[in-house]
Parts: C-alpha cells; structure tokens; sequence
C-alpha cells in the first residue's frame, strides 16, 4: 500500500545560508553541490490528484458511521488519501500540499462522498438471468437454472458480453471492489479479470473448481484437471500484474468437491498464501447432503478447516446455519462470511443471524450472491440486510435489530474486512486509497423526493432506502473516476 506522504520523513529546514545553528558566529560550511530544489523550504510533494470540499459520510471502528460536514479531503497522483480535516484548516492545508484554491471542488448541499461499496458474493456468469427463476431451492436451482447457464461460458463471444454488462453494471450502482465466482473454464474466467482490469474495479476472481455434478455431468470437471486448471488461472492472472485485480481459490461447495479435490485446493491456497471462497451452510438440505457425503468430519466447517480452507484470507457465503462451535472455529482462524439477504429470501434459504455472528467476533461483510439474489445493487443488500435482522426481532430470535448506519457499514468497511482489504479501502482514513462513491440526493431523476423539513440525516436515509444508480453521479477507485465510463470502454 502507497505511504499517505504526510508519514514520510521530512526534510530538515535550514535557513538560506545553510547551517542549521542560527544565530551561530561559524561561517556556513562549504556547499559540496547544490542541493536539490526539494531541499530548499518545504520538501516538493506530488500534486493532488483531488481536492474536495464538502461532507463526508463513512466508517470507523468506533462508529458504524460518521457525517462529517465541511470537511476537505485530499487524494494523492497515486490514489491514495493524504487528508481529512475540517475546512478551517485550509489555509495550513494549501500551506503543506501547495494546490490552489481553484483546485477545490466544491461539493453542494445536496451532494456529500461516501466509501466504495464492497460486494463479498457475486456470481458474475449468472447476471444473464438475474431478475428471473428465483422459484426453486438452492440444489435444485443449480441443477435447473445455474449449472446450464454456466456451462455456456467455454464460449467466449457469450462470456465477454455477459462479463462486461455485470461489471459496468456493478460499477454503476456503486460497488467498488467485488469477489467474483466465474465457472470452471480458465479462459473465460480470465476474461473476466481483464474486463474488470479495464472498467477499473477492484476484483479477486476465483475459476470455479468442481470435480462432482450428477445431475449436470457435462459440467464438471476431473480432479487433476480442476487442480492443474486452478494453478495455471493463478499462474496466468498473477503473471498479467492488474494493479487491482487478484485470483481467489474457488471450491463451489461442499457437495461439488471431492475430499482430494478439497484438499489440492487448500495446499495450493497455503502454498501460494492465497484467498479463498466458497459457500456454507446455506440451506438445510445442503447441510444434511455434505453430513451424509463426509461423514468423517463434525461439521461442515470441519470439512473446509481440516483442508486449510478456512483461513485469515477466506470468504464464506451464507452460513445461515452454523452452530455456535463452528462461529467459534470461524473467529479462531479469522476467517469471514458473507451475508447475502436477497438471495437467502429469493431461494427461501434461510436467515442469517448476523448479531449473533458479530457476537462471536467474526468478520462479515454483505453480498448481492445474484443471481440467487435478484438485485445486482449493493444498495439492496443494506436494504435486505434491514429485512432479515426485522425478521429474526419479530420472531423474537432477538430482542433487538440492526441500525441502517450498522448496515451500512457492513456494505463498506465490513466488506473491507471480510476481504482482508480494510488497510487498503473501506472508509476514508488517511492512507488508504480513495475508492468512493459522489452521491447526489437532487439528481434531476432522482427516484425520491426531499422537503424542506428533510435535516440530512433524513436525506441520507432516504438514498440508502430509496436510491438507485441515478443518484451515483461519479464512482472512483483508488482515485481515478471510473464512472461516468469513459469512451475507452
């Protein structure tokens, strides 16, 4: 990650005649060369790349959100953020940074920045049919809607298509960085991470690995074909330096794997120090079928836990229904889940408990999981998010809910935790890159009214509840505005 250039070692200031001892009666020493301009006043910083002004609505670890107005904030020619403070500071600001009044942009009082938002769970070749056949549950579903659609990707005239709607799609409604599921062809899978390369998003990709699928059997793979297949997508993507963009070990799930195929994975992800993904937990029919398929293993954590699976750098979806023992095993390795509401409604899947999992310090970020989820928007998993935890208090699972400011940092800094990329995104803390969304409450087709009673915390509330693409009027990740598109893609 960039060093935010405030945290570098300063130069010495010294007085023109060059010693540093003023008011000393020696003769300054003799100049041995002349000193780079750098050295004379204030060290020579990189322009900004922005400088706006405005309020700021993000993250912290101690506030699940925080509304700073007239703030400015300051981004770096490397994307990085190199400052936050109120606006009456400018004058040191302009002092220290060198940028121009001029350089400012001023946001207006119905405009204000939040984080990127992060999607944990999103299965990009099943955005064709997002929207539609969310009618059975989740093993039948596979078997009559997924795996079809997905076996079509050998082809790479359908992938490009399909890949470039779900990543401009995805950026459009706000979501910065996303963990992809592609399908078992590497080809295409790394079409995808260069489609996302190009449109600028912050992505891991995973090539899907399934060496087991009897109802679909032309959509699987052997054994050491999905091994040598994973390790040269790695190879390949890794050897291709995306800034942004990074290979993610990908196990369907328990039912699609054999134990061999499970534990090649695990080596490779250990060998390689690299992120994993799969689903867990997700329905019951799902929990009973990986309890009669391994019956060696307690649980399912086990099964991923006992083939170095369930590490500091995994994402699980789902989890709707872990027991407390394998919460436990989650907090112990550090390993994270991704709530996906939606899709947990859509398929009738189940609940997640999302208070109890925090309880038990475990990571967790939220997931679109479309196209089990019918919404590509990050913003509808705050709003399902809302639904399930109303849910699990009408039914007196618990006494309390979620707040709408819990949610949303669950969209933006939790999805950067659950993803190991809270150093480097998230919120906007000095040092880490500015990957953000300019929201607009008074878009000329806002889908949403404001009064003159609104204060704007109620003009907040309204966007996350009743906001959509149209209110996104910039996206940014690390510092360069992705959207509007430009005409290079």
């Amino acid at each position: 990650m960039v060093t935010a250039p405030g945290s570098r070692r300063r130069h010495r200031e010294t007085p023109r005649g060059g010693s540093p001892l003023c008011g000393s009666s020696q003769p300054p020493p003799p100049r041995r060369t002349a000193p780079p301009a750098a050295a004379m006043g204030s060290p020579q910083r990189p322009p900004l790349a922005h400088v706006f002004r405005g309020t700021f609505v993000h993250s912290s670890a101690s506030a699940p959100m925080e509304i700073l107005h007239g703030h400015l904030l300051g981004v770096d020619d490397s994307g990085t953020i190199v400052f936050l403070e109120k606006a009456d500071q400018q004058e040191q600001l302009v002092k220290k940074w060198g940028f121009k009044t001029s350089d400012i942009r001023e946001l207006s009082n119905h405009e204000f920045l939040m984080p990127g938002m992060v999607d944990t769970h999103i299965h990009a070749p099943q955005y064709s049919f997002t929207g539609t056949r969310v009618d059975l549950p989740l093993l039948q579903w596979l078997t009559t809607y997924t795996f079809p659609t997905e076996a079509k990707y050998k082809d790479s005239d359908f992938a490009e298509e399909v890949y470039t709607r779900v990543v401009r799609r995805t950026l459009k409604n706000g979501t910065t960085t996303a963990c992809y599921f592609a399908t078992i062809y590497t080809d295409t899978s790394l079409l995808l991470a260069e489609i996302i390369d190009k449109f600028g998003q912050r992505a891991f990709v995973g090539k899907v690995c399934m060496d087991m699928n009897d109802t679909v059997p032309q959509y699987k793979e052997t054994t050491a074909d999905s091994v040598q297949e994973t390790e040269r997508f790695v190879k390949e993507l890794l050897e291709r330096k995306y800034p942004r963009v990074q290979p993610v070990i990908t196990p369907r799930f328990g039912p699609s794997c054999t134990e061999d195929l499970l534990s090649a994975l695990g080596d490779l992800a250990q060998a390689r120090d690299l992120h994993v993904q799969s689903h867990i937990s997700e329905n019951e029919e799902e929990v009973k079928l990986v309890e009669n398929m391994f019956p060696a293993y307690q649980n399912y954590t086990e099964l991923y836990d006992k083939n170095k699976l369930l590490t500091s750098k995994t994402v699980m979806a789902h989890a709707c229904y872990l027991s407390e023992e394998e919460l436990k095993l989650f907090s112990l390795r550090g390993a994270a889940i991704s709530h996906c509401p939606n899709s947990n409604f859509s398929l009738r899947s189940g609940v997640l408990n999302v208070q109890k999992v925090l309880k038990h310090n475990v990571k967790l970020g939220l997931g679109t999981d479309v196209a089990g989820g019918y919404s590509a928007s990050m913003l509808d998993a705050i709003r399902k998010t809302m639904i399930a935890s109303n849910s699990l208090q009408i039914n007196k699972v618990n006494e309390t809910g979620l707040t709408l400011e819990e949610a949303f940092q669950l969209a933006t800094l939790g999805g950067s935790q659950a993803l190991g990329l809270d150093d480097v995104i998230g919120n906007f803390e000095v040092g880490k890159e500015f990957d953000a969304l300019l929201i607009n409450t008074k878009a000329s087709d806002s889908p949403f009214d404001l009064f003159s009673a609104d204060n704007f915390e109620d003009t907040l509330q309204k966007f996350l509840y009743l906001g959509d693409d149209r209110n996104i009027s910039e996206v940014y990740v690390a510092g360069k505005q992705v959207v509007p598109f430009s005409s290079s893609v």
